[in-house]
């Protein structure tokens, strides 16, 4: 087995605040990171310092993008968008901004190679594991394999190592599965 690759969730949103209360959709589309879900990020940065990790891929959702920011700056290293790490698409949370409006919003980042609408509002099981399999099939061909920190999401990880974490926990995945480790990081 070779290196792990590091999957991050991201840290709190808006969206995480209501539904952890409520068990409700609270109608945030693409919501942001609370200060919580900052606070996380940068506890997550802290527990990558010690991987050697040389870049961090990102889904395009905004509280994956502001989670990854923190954790790139802290690190010293490369920001990569890649929407194969997206969310499920259950929640309108996982409904996403338009490219151009990311492109706009995030200007020190390339956004070029997403379509305009990149989010699906409803994947089902399979074509969540069948993404899945895709990420397993192209990160170990990506040039910084085994160096990546992957600021992903529940569904994503779920989906991916079988785990559930909360928001800002990492966990080490080396490709074919190993068992997993979970780094709690503290909320």
């Amino acid at each position: 087995m070779g290196p792990p690759v590091i999957l991050v969730r991201h840290g709190e949103s808006e969206f995480n605040v209501v539904f952890s209360q409520t068990r409700i959709d609270p109608g945030i589309p693409d919501p942001k990171l609370t200060p919580t879900g900052h606070r996380q990020a940068r506890n997550a940065a802290a527990a990558l310092a010690g991987y050697g990790i040389t870049r961090v891929i990102s889904s395009p959702y905004t509280r994956t993008l502001q989670t990854a920011v923190i954790i790139a700056e802290a690190l010293g290293v490369a920001l990569e968008i890649e929407p194969l790490v997206r969310e499920r698409g259950f929640f309108v949370c996982d409904i996403g901004t338009p490219a151009g409006d990311l492109a706009a919003a995030w200007p020190q980042h390339e956004f070029g190679h997403l379509d305009e609408v990149w989010w699906i509002e409803d994947e089902s099981d399979d074509a969540l594991v069948a993404r899945c399999d895709r990420f397993r099939e192209r990160v170990v061909d990506h040039p910084a394999w085994p160096n990546l920190a992957v600021v992903a999401h529940w569904g994503f990880i779920r989906g991916l190592t079988g785990l559930q974490l909360g928001n800002g926990e990492l966990v080490t995945y080396r490709l074919p599965d190993e068992a997993p480790q979970i780094v709690r990081t503290g909320g």
